[in-house]
């Protein structure tokens, strides 16, 4: 990683700093967020019902959904990358770094695009009709379609990762330093990235089935579709 990226990696975790601030400034925007968030884990949940029901691809429907998806505070893995991006090919091999730092850039550009959703809400319980409404209000087109071309980069670039046969026993070798440096809650994000990824054997399928639904759903939404029956 050259220093003009890990500088770019840098701003986006301070954006995302910046956006918490300005959350905790506002008790009614911060729940308004955890709204957004929260409705989206559920419509995850549903969309990838199937997926959720394999023995296959739940695994990975899960690792989507708590790591990338989800409303899970990402606050100490966050402050672990801005730790880490400075010297993080000192640690961690090449390919680990370039998953990284994917993960910062979609982790950054969701907290952005969550924010300006809740800002176009109310006090009123979230539904679908008012979810579409916020997102075409929201707009960024160009933003979502990158939010899912990150999503499957990161998924692609775990699945290629399972391929190389000495990375786990790397990534196990590095579980002592990691923890020592206070990169706890990265080196879980990988180990249990790779672990879930190993074991669906192969994730060409899986990322085309997100893709094609995530692609169907924000096309939906702009042309105001809204979510069909989602409460």
């Amino acid at each position: 990683m050259d220093e003009l990226s890990a500088q770019a990696l840098l701003a986006e975790l301070q954006s995302v700093d910046d956006e918490r601030a300005r959350r905790a400034a506002d008790p009614s925007l911060d729940a308004r967020v955890q709204a957004v968030k929260h409705y989206q884990q559920r419509r995850f949940e549903r969309s990838y019902a199937d997926l959720f029901a394999s023995e296959r691809y739940a695994g990975a429907a899960r690792f989507f959904l708590d790591e990338l998806y989800g409303p899970a505070d990402f606050r100490q893995r966050d402050a672990q990358f801005a730790r880490v991006i400075p010297t993080l090919t000192r640690l961690f091999p090449a390919e680990v770094v370039a998953t990284v730092a994917q993960l910062a850039r979609l982790h950054a550009l969701s907290e952005r695009l969550d924010t300006r959703m809740a800002r176009q809400l109310d006090e009123a319980p979230l539904d679908a009709a008012r979810y579409a409404a916020a997102w075409r209000a929201c707009g960024e087109p160009e933003a979502r379609a990158l939010q899912i071309a990150l999503t499957l980069e990161v998924g692609q670039a775990l699945d290629r990762l399972t391929a190389k046969p000495l990375l786990r026993q790397s990534l196990r070798l590095m579980r002592a330093p990691a923890k020592a440096a206070g990169l706890g809650a990265l080196q879980h994000f990988l180990e249990s990235g790779f672990d879930t990824f190993r074991a669906m054997r192969g994730a060409g399928e899986f990322l085309a089935l997100v893709n094609e639904r995530e692609q169907q759903l924000a096309a939906s939404l702009f042309r105001g579709e809204g979510l069909g029956q989602l409460p």
